[in-house]
């Protein structure tokens, strides 16, 4: 019973850890920052940017940003484990 209490305990501490991490992500001038619980923090456009290339620079970045939150909290989950 004890060692359940004590895995949720870690799990709690993970989770908090992963909110804390942040990835960001530069595309051709776009910028986003996002937290491990995949909210965005940040979105910086340069002003030339438009149309159908700043369409597909923004899902690049997107994109990148949420396979690099995925990465890390592998990464969490993983050293968890050891």
């Amino acid at each position: 019973m004890f060692e359940s209490f004590k895995q949720l305990k870690q799990l709690k501490e993970l989770q908090s850890a992963i909110q804390k991490e942040e990835i960001a992500v530069e595309r051709d001038g776009v910028r986003i920052v996002m937290n491990g619980a995949f909210e965005v923090k940040e979105v910086a456009i340069p002003a030339d940017l438009s149309g159908s290339k700043l369409e597909a620079v923004m899902r690049d970045a997107f994109n990148d940003a949420v396979k690099k939150a995925q990465q890390a909290i592998a990464g969490r989950f993983a050293s968890m484990q050891k």
